[in-house]
């Protein structure tokens, strides 16, 4: 019972940690954290359909893809504006201090993401390699680890 009662404890703790470190309070900060959401939530339609963990749904690929387009589209309009000094913000000072390399790798987003062939689960397959390698590429030079 003792056990029980600290491991629930415990994650009770780790759960408001977690949620207290990812809260944001900066606008910029936010509206940059809920696009790269999308982003995230669309890849993840799309890669769960190429691997067989969810059935191909042509509709629901053309969605995906049509909203990965359209965040890659919001991305220099969205992180324009650095704003406060936000701790919850995983974005890095480059990103404002190398723009016209930041946009160009959110461009190399934009056109993986245009030039994905939706017909088939394994013709997603085959263009995912380009989003996921722009996606990488970004995150690597301007996403500060997760702590």
């Amino acid at each position: 019972m003792k056990l029980a009662k600290a491991v629930l404890i415990g994650a009770v703790l780790a759960a408001g940690a977690v949620y207290a470190q990812a809260e944001r309070t900066d606008p910029n900060s936010i509206a940059r954290s809920e696009l790269m959401k999308i982003n995230g939530k669309n890849v993840g339609i799309l890669s769960d359909m190429a691997g067989g963990k969810a059935a191909y749904d042509a509709a629901a690929a053309e969605a995906a893809k049509a909203a990965l387009v359209e965040a890659a589209g919001k991305i220099e309009a969205t992180f324009k504006d650095q704003g406060a000094a936000d701790p919850a913000s995983r974005a890095k000072p480059e990103i404002w201090a190398n723009w016209d390399d930041f946009l160009m790798k959110a461009k190399a987003l934009g056109d993986g993401a245009a030039a994905l062939d939706v017909a088939s689960a394994e013709s997603i397959g085959a263009g995912l390699g380009a989003i996921g390698g722009a996606c990488k590429d970004c995150h690597t030079t301007y996403q500060m680890p997760k702590e």
